[in-house]
């Protein structure tokens, strides 16, 4: 009697979380100005889909779907989205074809490389480490009415792969002058500085590797030669192309957002400040992700050849009922200027 010989073909895995979805006015706060609150939803995440070569065009990862689907469902999930690249077709065709999901958000994943030395952060900004509790106190109060805002935003802080949360304000402000000039989140935002800018950075790189693989032997050694003049010579300041060719890690900056006429400028200093950590971490690249029509993306250095211009969101909504108020379909709404990634996601 033979035996019954088994081995797995697909998977799939998924998580649920309360993110922000829009905003309602708080009719209890008194106040002669409008007050707006988050409203929050039950959103679930398809976290990846992998179907062995030898066994695809079988319906498999339309039936790991449904599973998953009915997985979220059980679990109190109002909507279930995916993310994908706008090019994969298969994916695309699969989810919006079969499973009855909809394009919903095309965010930017803008990519640059971590040189062998140190990029300058502007003498006119000064950089301020916050504290978790006072980072979370800065999101809520400024950033939870952001699109896909999660509620648990104090886990994420205080994650042991968050690196920390950062501030930038003008030099010659009150709160630029040095240690001790920080007043906490709440009093800052009562008394904010003409322009000022804000991003945690998350540790990609003691979770996942990447390696850029089918480069020809021309390029590894034109990247390798551009590394060592750069390593030769760091007051030159030269581009250089990290070790993409072998496995390297990434940091990964998040809940970017500022204001004032200079909010892009201090954005670029914050980024100039994450590419240091980057380095002093043995990181090959800092990436981000935000809102194609976010005007904080131009203070983002990237290389476009490392990035993406439109990663594709695609939603799909699991029921009628909300566990914070009507507020429509969700899967309708037009995109907001800026959207917050969870970087447990990316």
């Amino acid at each position: 009697m033979g035996t019954e010989k088994k081995e797995i073909v697909g998977m799939i895995r998924g998580c649920i979380k309360t993110v922000t979805c829009g905003q309602k006015l708080d009719l209890n706060h008194k106040s002669q100005n409008d007050v707006v609150k988050p409203l929050y939803t039950k959103l679930a995440y398809v976290l990846g889909l992998r179907v062995s070569p030898f066994h695809r065009r079988q319906g498999i990862g339309f039936k790991l779907v449904k599973m998953m689907e009915e997985w979220f469902r059980q679990n109190g999930a109002e909507y279930s989205y995916i993310a994908t690249e706008n090019d994969n077709q298969a994916s695309v065709n699969l989810f919006t074809g079969k499973c009855g999901y909809s394009e919903f958000r095309t965010p930017s994943i803008l990519v640059n490389p971590v040189y062998a030395h140190r990029v300058n952060v502007s003498r006119r900004v000064t950089v301020i480490k916050l504290e978790p509790v006072d980072a979370e106190t800065l999101y809520r109060i400024r950033f939870s009415t952001t699109e896909f805002f999660p509620r648990d935003i104090d886990s994420v802080l205080n994650n042991k792969l968050s690196l920390g949360t950062f501030v930038a304000v003008p030099r010659g402000s009150c709160y630029g002058s040095g240690s001790g000039s920080w007043p906490g989140s709440a009093k800052f935002l009562e008394y904010p500085p003409e322009s000022w800018a804000v991003l945690s950075v998350w540790n990609c790189k003691d979770s996942f590797l990447l390696e850029v693989r089918g480069a020809s032997r021309l390029r590894r050694v034109v990247a390798k030669t551009t590394r060592v003049v750069d390593k030769t010579l760091p007051f030159l300041k030269l581009p250089s192309i990290p070790s993409v060719f072998e496995p390297f890690g990434l940091h990964f900056m998040y809940g970017i957002g500022g204001e004032g006429p200079r909010a892009v400028k201090m954005v670029k200093s914050l980024c100039a400040h994450a590419h240091n950590l980057a380095k002093a971490g043995g990181c090959g690249v800092v990436a981000a992700e935000v809102a194609g029509e976010d005007p904080l993306r131009r203070g983002i250095p990237h290389w476009k050849v490392l990035s993406c211009d439109e990663d594709l969101w695609c939603i799909k909504r699991l029921g009628d009922d909300y566990s914070d108020g009507v507020v429509g379909d969700w899967t309708k709404s037009p995109p907001g200027v800026s959207i917050f990634v969870d970087p447990r996601e990316f």
